[in-house]
């Protein structure tokens, strides 16, 4: 018994020392009447990392910056893609592949290592996932087109995009950016209109560095189609971004099977590892999460819905 007491004692020591750390690493501000939750927030999610990383399931948690948030908070601050049943617009401007075109066990692309990705971004606590997911988009496809990498401006949608459907940090859609982007001949350079992570700022008018003609949809489910999509430039898509997401270390992810669409994020790759299939997507929760910050899902099976609303623009 004397035992059993030593040992929880010592657990407890443990993890007051993990979260003192915890909040130097991540340089954490709490109010003094929150300190107390915030620990057994953080507690329990360390239990759920030991829990999951004893299972040996060929990806690991780890104690992200969300550790000391449950997974409602999480994801109030930290997605914000909102979904609308929208397939018959969809089907009228459907992505074409190759006839005959499979998702290849053997693929190897990394567009990150052609050039095409620019660093990993943050979005901090605002729903804004749906302007990286854009802005990556079109990153990429402006370099392939003219062999220059400009990072551009999701502050510019996330103020001005309102009129297509948008609601800032309060969510929105890639489509609907791309429309906004179209409809004003470009978007800005994130040097010019630099990202504040606020949704209550008016549109300012900057010079369009970058420019899109249109923009294609990939069939819902379709990893064949998401794959031929990917062999031309990086995707975006949506995901089911859950508890797995929040505290995400690293390796593939194999049991992501939620369908519920919450987060905006960038198909940049797909490669095998150990005999694993994988995606490799470009998030925007800062180059510390993850794997510096993108994060790997097991191919052929739609993990967490990835390939229901892939969708890219056209130069």
């Amino acid at each position: 018994m004397f035992t059993a007491m030593a040992g929880a004692t010592m657990a407890a020591v443990d993890h007051k020392f993990q979260f003192m750390n915890f909040i130097k690493t991540h340089d954490k501000k709490y109010e003094s009447s929150e300190i107390s939750a915030r620990f057994e927030q953080f507690r329990l999610n360390l239990k759920k990392i030991a829990e999951h990383n004893a299972k040996n399931e060929g990806w690991t948690m780890a104690v992200t910056e969300f550790a000391d948030l449950s997974e409602e908070e999480f994801a109030s601050m930290f997605k914000g893609y909102n979904h609308r049943n929208q397939e018959y617009m969809r089907s009228q401007n459907l992505h074409t592949a190759p006839k005959g075109y499979s998702a290849s066990k053997a693929v190897d692309i990394d567009w990150v290592a052609k050039g095409a990705v620019t660093p990993v971004k943050d979005q901090a606590s605002c729903g804004s996932c749906w302007a990286f997911s854009t802005t990556g988009a079109v990153e990429g496809a402006v370099q392939l087109a003219t062999g220059t990498l400009t990072a551009v401006s999701e502050q510019q949608l996330v103020d001005c995009a309102g009129a297509e459907g948008n609601e800032g940090c309060n969510g929105g859609l890639m489509d609907d950016a791309f429309s906004y982007i179209i409809k004003n001949g470009g978007i800005g350079s994130e040097d010019a209109y630099s990202y504040n992570g606020k949704g209550d700022e008016s549109c300012k008018q900057v010079t369009s560095v970058s420019k899109i003609s249109g923009f294609k949809d990939v069939k819902k489910g379709d990893e064949a189609g998401l794959m031929s999509a990917l062999s031309q430039q990086p995707v975006s898509i949506a995901v089911d971004a859950g508890l797995g997401w929040q505290l995400y270390g690293g390796g593939v992810m194999k049991n992501c099977k939620g369908k519920q669409l919450d987060h905006g994020v960038l198909l940049v790759g797909a490669g095998t590892d150990d005999g694993k299939d994988y995606w490799k997507v470009k998030n925007s929760w800062g180059a510390s999460w993850g794997e510096s910050g993108y994060v790997r899902l097991l191919r052929g099976m739609d993990a967490c819905g990835l390939a229901d609303s892939a969708s890219y623009p056209t130069v």
